[in-house]
């Protein structure tokens, strides 16, 4: 079996949508070497999307894909590197991070999650042999032209489905919806019920589901089950929409991550997984709203978190954890006057020891993470370690005689 070839960067990010993208735009400014891998198409799936009028800066509209275009070239600009693959395997175990492919390993000292979501299917009989080209469509916009004049049905009645329903009408003779619920019942807002209800193209077959689909080589025909009766209907249509929701991609990271009982993964408002140097953004995240706004913004948190990151454990391991004297770290917090007031105190002290001790300040405010690192919440608070790096004690006593009795036993050690 051939051996995987092993790359290292300091950023990978799984997944090339609005979120993946932007992260990238900014671990790539950042100049951290930055990897993307996407596993089919750049831009996600804001790219099936014809036309987007919200995103801000775009006062006419713009096309996804077009939007999308200008976020790859614009991460391309900052040196991103890009690898159309599938990711086989995560290992998140570690200081250094690793994502694994079918040809390479992908070593990292931090990971951005944005694996996004894919349309959820119905699951219905023989749905598999037309997913796509073949007669069952979850875009609307990319697929309207090319049923102008015919029978298209819809399925679903959220706010994509009747919303996208109603562009479809545009274009098609007829639009049939298909609706779970009891005749005038939908799941969208009242505005675009009303809309839809009174377009004359569109036809509701309500109290159903797919039963099945049916067809040669591509989808001839619905077969939906009165959930009431249980009569099955054949509808003849050239295409189906299907518009019932998205699934995240997360399955790679079962037991990896923590996982929402939808399947999203769980994150913080920085986008912080749980796990240190793991970050997720966009739609793969558990959140309120999928937008392409809203995954630039997960994705700008991510890509500045992830170089604060690494620039924090850079400090952590060559300053505060320096090795070549015995180590004295205070920890204060800059909006408490007592302990603020400790500061030339604790100077005093490293002086005292004329060079044999290296003090570090953190103000617990600012450098949270650190004292993460430290496993110290309060302050003020003293920590002492060896050359060697590890810590031998850790005391809320900031005096003038405790810290100096602490240190003269710790240095007495060092020189035996």
């Amino acid at each position: 079996m051939r051996e995987k070839k092993i790359e290292q960067y300091d950023v990978v990010i799984i997944g090339g949508g609005a979120a993946g993208l932007t992260a990238g735009i900014y671990c790539g400014r950042a100049q951290l070497k930055t990897l993307l891998i996407e596993k089919s198409l750049v831009g996600g799936l804001a790219t099936y999307t014809n036309e987007i009028v919200n995103f801000p800066g775009f006062p006419e509209g713009t096309t996804g894909l077009g939007l999308m275009e200008l976020f790859h070239k614009q991460a391309k600009n900052f040196d991103v590197k890009f690898k159309l693959t599938d990711v086989k395997k995560v290992d998140f175990d570690g200081e250094v991070k690793k994502v694994e492919t079918f040809r390479n390993i992908f070593e990292a000292k931090t990971v951005i999650v944005a694996a996004g979501g894919r349309p959820r299917t119905t699951g219905a009989q023989d749905e598999e042999k037309y997913l796509f080209d073949k007669g069952i469509s979850f875009c609307a916009t990319c697929d309207a032209a090319a049923n102008t004049g015919k029978t298209v049905m819809v399925i679903g009645s959220g706010d994509a489905a009747i919303e996208e329903g109603t562009f479809l009408s545009k274009f098609a003779e007829k639009v049939i919806v298909s609706v779970i619920h009891d005749t005038g019942k939908m799941d969208c807002n009242e505005i675009a019920r009303d809309a839809a209800l009174a377009n004359p193209k569109m036809e509701f077959k309500w109290n159903t589901m797919v039963d099945s689909f049916e067809g040669e080589e591509r989808m001839e025909r619905v077969v939906l089950k009165n959930l009431k009766t249980g009569a099955l209907d054949p509808v003849e249509v050239d295409t189906c929409f299907e518009f019932i929701g998205y699934e995240p991609n997360t399955e790679i990271f079962k037991d990896v991550l923590n996982l929402s009982k939808r399947g999203y993964v769980v994150t913080n408002e920085l986008m912080h997984t749980g796990i240190p140097g793991v970050f997720a953004c966009g739609d793969v995240r558990e959140k309120e709203l999928k937008q392409v706004a809203t995954a630039v913004g997960d994705g700008a948190i991510a890509g500045v978190e992830a170089e604060k990151y690494i620039a924090e454990t850079e400090m952590f391991e060559n300053q505060i954890m320096q090795k070549e004297k015995i180590g004295l770290i205070y920890v204060y917090s800059a909006i408490d006057a007592p302990s603020r007031e400790l500061l030339p105190t604790m100077q005093e002290i490293e002086e005292k020891f004329n060079g044999q001790v290296k003090l570090n300040v953190i103000d617990l405010y600012k450098g949270k993470s650190l004292c993460d690192r430290l496993s110290c919440d309060v302050d003020p608070m003293t920590i002492f370690y060896t050359k060697d790096g590890e810590v031998v004690e850790i005391s809320d006593k900031c005096d003038m005689p405790s810290v100096t009795e602490s240190l003269n036993k710790f240095v007495e050690t060092a020189v035996r």
